[in-house]
Formats: C-alpha cells, sequence, structure tokens
C-alpha cells in the first residue's frame, strides 16, 4: 500500500480520518436496516423494495449533485450533507426503538437518506484530486478505498454483534454518533472553492456533463463493466436469507456474509501499492470483473458448507476492490476538475444504483427459484455480460496511461488530436 497521501497531504489525510471513523458508523445501518426489515416482513421482497426506494433518489438527485460540487465550495458542501444523514440515522434510531415500528415510515428515511448521499458521494470524489497531487491520485484513491475496506469488515461483525446484544436501535445510535468525526474533520480542513471555470449548477450544466462522458468512450466502458457485475452479480439482498434459513448461522453469520467480501477487498487494498503502475488498466479491470462473476458463482455453489462460501465472498472482494481503484483511477484522470464533480455524479450513479438493482434482481428471481439460482444465475450472467461488454467497447482493452500529465493515446484520440482514429 501507498501511504505518501496520508503521510505527506494534511488535507487528505484529515478527510480519510473522518470517513473512516464515519463509515463504520455508516456500514452498521446499511447491516442493520435491512435485517430489521427482515425481522419485520420475513420477506426477501421487502429488502428488494428498500433498493428500489433508495434507487429513485439516487437516479433523481446524483446528476444535479454533481452539478451543484462544481459550481459550490466542496467542503461546505460536504459539511451539509453530513449533517443531514445524521439526522436521517437519528429518525431511524427513534422508529427502531418503537415497539412495531411502521415499515412506510423506514422506506421513507430511507429514501431521504439516498437523495443526500447521491449528493455527498459526488462530492467528496471530486475533492480528492483537489487535496492530491497528480502523481499521488492513483495511491489517494487506493487509500480511501483501504478505509472503506476496513470499515467494510469491521462495521457488518460489530453490526451482528451489537444487533445480537442491544438491539436495532443501538446500532442507528452508533451510526449518529460517528457522524462527529467526519464534521470535525470538514471542519478542520482548508476550503474547496470551485474551479474558476466552473458553470452554473442547472440543466445546462448537467447536460455537459452528460456529453462529456458520452464523448470518452473509455469512460463509458468503465460504467458499463461495472453496472454489469453489480446488477448482475451482487447477492448481497440474499444474506439475511441465506443466513437464517440456509446457513443457519442467525444474526452473527449474517455480519459475516457482509464481512466476508470486504475482507477480500481490505486485503486487496493492503496489497495495492502496484494499481498504480498498471500501464494497460482496462485489462486489469477485465481480469477483476471475470473473477467477481467466477467467485459469486463458486459462493452460490457451496451453499453446503459455510466456510467455504466466505472464502468464496472474500475473492470476489479483492477482485471488486481491484476493479473500483482502476475504474476510478481512469475516470480522474481523463476528467478536467471543472467537470469532475458532475461526472464523479455519473459515476456515484453508477456504482449506487448498480448494486440496488442488484439487489432487486436477486430477490426477484429467488422469489421465484430459490437464493441459491439467484446466486449461481447471477454470477452466470455476470461473465457473460463481461464478453459483451469487452467486444462493444475494444477501448476497454486498449487504454494505457502513459506519464504524469501526459495524456493518453485514448485521451488524444477523443480530442481529435490522432488522425485516423475512431473510438
Amino acid at each position: 500500500m501507498d501511504l505518501e497521501p496520508v503521510k505527506r497531504d494534511r488535507d487528505f489525510r484529515m478527510l480519510w480520518l473522518g470517513q473512516l471513523v464515519n463509515g463504520l458508523g455508516r456500514q452498521v445501518t446499511v447491516v442493520a436496516l435491512p435485517f430489521e426489515l427482515w425481522q419485520l416482513t420475513h420477506s426477501s421482497l421487502s429488502i428488494g423494495l428498500l433498493a428500489l426506494v433508495q434507487l429513485v433518489p439516487i437516479l433523481v438527485f446524483s446528476l444535479g449533485g454533481g452539478a451543484v460540487a462544481d459550481a459550490v465550495d466542496r467542503r461546505r458542501l460536504l459539511i451539509a450533507t453530513q449533517a443531514l444523514l445524521a439526522v436521517s440515522s437519528a429518525c431511524l434510531a427513534v422508529l427502531a426503538a418503537q415497539p412495531a415500528p411502521p415499515i412506510w415510515a423506514l422506506y421513507a428515511v430511507a429514501f431521504v437518506a439516498a437523495g443526500v448521499g447521491a449528493v455527498d458521494q459526488p462530492t467528496r470524489t471530486s475533492a480528492i484530486p483537489r487535496l492530491v497531487p497528480r502523481e499521488r491520485l492513483p495511491a489517494a484513491i487506493a487509500v480511501n478505498w483501504l478505509s472503506g475496506q476496513t470499515v467494510s469488515v469491521a462495521g457488518p461483525v460489530f453490526a451482528g454483534l451489537l444487533i445480537a446484544t442491544s438491539g436495532v436501535a443501538t446500532a442507528f445510535a452508533f451510526d449518529v454518533a460517528t457522524f462527529a468525526a467526519s464534521l470535525v474533520a470538514l471542519l478542520l480542513i482548508a476550503p474547496i472553492p470551485p474551479h474558476p471555470e466552473a458553470a452554473r449548477p442547472g440543466l445546462r450544466s448537467i447536460a455537459e456533463g452528460l456529453r462529456f462522458a458520452l464523448d470518452r468512450r473509455i469512460v463509458l466502458a468503465t460504467f458499463a463493466i461495472d453496472l454489469d457485475a453489480m446488477v448482475f452479480g451482487m447477492p448481497s439482498a440474499l444474506f439475511p436469507q441465506l443466513a437464517l434459513t440456509v446457513f443457519n448461522t442467525g444474526a452473527a453469520g449474517y455480519g459475516l456474509l457482509n464481512a466476508a467480501p470486504a475482507v477480500g477487498a481490505l486485503v486487496g487494498a493492503i496489497f495495492s501499492g502496484w494499481v498504480g503502475r498498471v500501464r494497460r488498466p482496462g485489462r486489469g479491470i477485465v481480469a477483476a470483473v471475470a473473477g467477481w462473476g467466477a467467485a459469486i458463482v463458486a459462493f452460490g455453489l457451496l451453499t453446503a458448507s459455510f466456510p467455504l462460501a466466505l472464502v468464496c465472498l472474500a475473492f470476489a472482494g479483492g477482485a471488486d476492490v481491484v476493479s473500483a481503484v482502476l475504474r476510478s483511477s481512469i475516470v480522474q484522470l481523463v476528467t478536467p476538475d471543472n467537470l469532475r464533480g458532475r461526472i464523479s455524479s455519473i459515476h456515484s450513479l453508477v456504482v449506487t444504483s448498480g448494486p440496488r438493482l442488484g439487489d432487486a434482481e436477486a430477490a426477484g428471481v429467488a422469489a421465484l427459484a430459490g437464493p441459491q439460482f439467484s446466486v449461481v444465475s447471477g454470477g452466470v450472467l455476470c461473465l457473460v455480460g463481461l464478453l459483451a461488454v469487452v467486444r462493444f467497447f475494444p477501448q476497454l482493452m486498449s487504454y494505457e496511461h502513459t506519464g504524469p500529465g501526459q495524456p493518453t493515446v485514448e485521451s488524444l484520440a477523443d480530442v481529435g488530436q490522432v488522425p485516423g482514429r475512431a473510438d
């Protein structure tokens, strides 16, 4: 792991530390809310509906959130979004403390939190390139993923124990408390004012970001391959059902199922120092997604052995973090700063909507054919979709990073500087 951004860039270090603490609380809520819905309804469809409820505000607010992030001080915007997310977690804690919380209210709070998160995520992502120099950006992205995967390991395990010993309401209250760290960190860093050429937020600004993304085939390729992996190969909506009815491991086993992919991702992030030296990151993404799909198929076939199933999920998580770091590096290095908020919002839209579509797909198939068939068929479809993405976006296999500050062959083609080259 290349830790130079943490050692040398103070504001990035503060942002990273605040996110590390708050991320643990957010992971507890991510685990606790589906578990509470399962306990109230005993239906995987209720969790699939939760995914759709969260998807709607993501689709509605992500693009506008990116436009706002480009036009205002990103630090101030992050303070506002973190405060609103803390309030939403407090509402979940209050609801969970009731003997029979209304399910519609849980969905309503999840809807609001997803909308705020749709603004928070692209703002945070687009802020990172302003806090580190270009040559340390891939390392900063990897370090950021390290913190994310660390809390993704600790969060579900801690959530499972917290729910089992103190209840769901305590889990949500813990999330509220962790927001103090992120808010303090944001108050300690310097302002991140908009780029001098930043456009005012509005439909024209959003359209400009969409045109940029559509004109860059390599950017579109990173979006397409992530959607393929998440829509077909993401079985997390089935974890409550698998833990309670297939593996018979209870709340603690549910926490381990959620933590296993993050364990693999954490190991992958720790050993990610080589990622910044990859010259053809598109090929690395393809290999990583193939590993993800194969691991999900194996997980679905090994439901008779809980330990082996966890190993498969861990392998999938390791492949996913490699893909994520390489994809994020491509998107951030190809995009100019005055467009980073909007392109990050599109990236965030893909990254956050894909798993929710995957939850809905997995829950629907499980309701018709059982959870094991849903997992295996999803992994197979992920591999088939990967072949389609590679065929439709040959730029993914040919894209090459050059030296720091130098355009790639692909980016030159995008602006018409390579005669005869068509994307």
